[in-house]
């Protein structure tokens, strides 16, 4: 069986967000990741395989390399792509530590932050409405299968903090050093865009604003980029915790 040319059509649209949006479904590659997506309440739509044995329990399309490095969008396609549907977002429940993104724009630093989240144990990560898709390829690639354990919401980010009571925290080079500060048994902690940082109508309705100190002599020094600052943090306020 080849690939058809409505489904090579299919496949490759879901690259883009609109048509992610329209269709309710995104990509997965390689075994490990459609594993994760496999054992979880993501649902599969179709799987394309260049080996029949992978997979067996489930229905799939055998398909030729030359087929499968058509609908990748790896360099390097890894045997199998899964399609899977886009589940309907679930209600938001804030517990404990929440995370937020203001405009995070790099979808490798989106994946990583979902990992980060499924790591020290953060159930929600808030994004704002122009934070990248998190089921772009890239952003699924990247957060190795951790997006099945982590729920993500899109929101109007400071229409959204502004209806909360619980402390909101943001990330800023100029912040108390977090080193010092003892962090809350609940809050919400907003991480910026990759250039410009968090937005001044964010930044307004923080309660705190803490940094990660800068040991090195040289000032020149550029600031850490975001998916390694939030890793920092998440550290400290889960040892502290």
């Amino acid at each position: 069986m080849s690939l058809s040319n409505n489904q090579l059509k299919l496949i490759t649209s879901l690259r883009r967000k609109k048509y992610r949006n329209l269709h309710k479904l995104f990509i997965v590659e390689g075994i490990k990741g459609i594993e994760e997506f496999l054992n979880s309440s993501f649902q599969l739509h179709s799987l394309f395989t260049t080996d029949e044995t992978i997979f067996q329990s489930y229905s799939s399309t055998v398909i030729s390399e030359t087929e499968l490095s058509q609908i990748s969008a790896l360099k390097s396609p890894n045997e199998v792509l899964g399609i899977f549907k886009i589940p309907e977002e679930k209600e938001l429940e804030l517990k404990d530590l929440t995370i937020a993104l203001d405009d995070v724009n790099d979808p490798g630093n989106l994946g990583t932050i979902i990992r980060l989240c499924d790591w020290f144990g953060v159930q929600n990560l808030l994004c704002s409405l122009h934070t990248v898709d998190c089921y772009n390829p890239k952003v699924v690639q990247a957060s190795m299968g951790s997006l099945t354990r982590v729920s993500i919401h899109y929101v109007h980010l400071s229409d959204f903090l502004k209806k909360l009571t619980i402390p909101i925290i943001t990330a800023d080079m100029d912040g108390k050093s977090v080193y010092e500060f003892s962090p809350p048994k609940q809050s919400i902690l907003i991480m910026g865009n990759e250039a410009n940082g968090i937005s001044n109508e964010v930044e307004l309705l923080a309660n705190e604003v803490i940094s990660i100190p800068r040991f090195g002599m040289q000032k020149e020094t550029e600031s850490l980029n975001v998916a390694t600052a939030t890793a920092i943090l998440l550290n400290e306020f889960r040892r502290k915790r």
